[in-house]
């Protein structure tokens, strides 16, 4: 299944400059693992903001809340979920 996900991150100010940096770090490298593995499909910057546009495609809802909530930056998150689905007059495919 497809989801877009739109992420927005707020790391707040009293957090440790080297434990957001941490946490940082460790976003980078378990995204990366999600994006090589191809569940994290696409990724994209939202210009201006700490935030970003996501696709995933995972076996389910479970799943994918799973992954999310593993991220270690999700307690600072926002998120929006949307499921997809083919659009019968897309000529690309998944």
């Amino acid at each position: 299944m497809l989801f877009l996900v739109h992420m927005q991150v707020n790391i707040p100010d009293s957090l440790d400059k080297a434990a957001a940096a941490a946490l940082i770090a460790e976003e980078k490298a378990y995204s990366q693992a999600l994006q090589r593995d191809g569940r994290w499909r696409h990724l994209w910057r939202v210009v201006g903001q700490y935030a970003n546009y996501s696709i995933f495609n995972v076996d389910g809802n479970d799943e994918l809340h799973e992954l999310l909530s593993a991220l270690p930056l999700y307690p600072y998150m926002t998120l929006e979920v949307t499921p997809l689905a083919q659009h019968p007059s897309a000529i690309a495919s998944n």
